[in-house]
């Protein structure tokens, strides 16, 4: 992958509070995984930029090598990695996720 990719990535973790990259978009969502991930983010009530991987195969292969995690949906708190859709529901369901929100400062509805 090209280092172009791994730039373009890296400042668009680093641009947003909380970033998922997704297949499809948060009204049209191209999987269920995104879409529970969607409804995830929703729930907790913060703000959230998206990146569609289906619009960009650099992307969509490079995310997987930046983050050395082989599946999307991906969420980024703050630049840090936090993991896919199952580990935010895990998260999200023992309340860990919205404490790691307020670790890091982000707003919560």
């Amino acid at each position: 992958m090209s280092d172009d990719t791994q730039a373009r990535i890296a400042s668009a973790v680093n641009a947003a509070d909380v970033l998922l990259f997704m297949k499809g978009t948060p009204l049209f969502p191209q999987c269920g995984f995104s879409s529970r991930a969607i409804a995830i983010l929703d729930r907790l009530g913060v703000e959230y930029a998206t990146i569609d991987v289906l619009q960009d195969a650099a992307i969509r292969a490079g995310i997987k090598e930046f983050s050395d995690w082989p599946t999307i949906p991906q969420l980024y708190v703050k630049g840090e990695f936090v993991g896919g859709s199952d580990i935010m529901m895990e998260m999200y369901e023992t309340g860990e996720l919205g404490e790691l929100m307020t670790e890091k400062g982000v707003a919560q509805g």
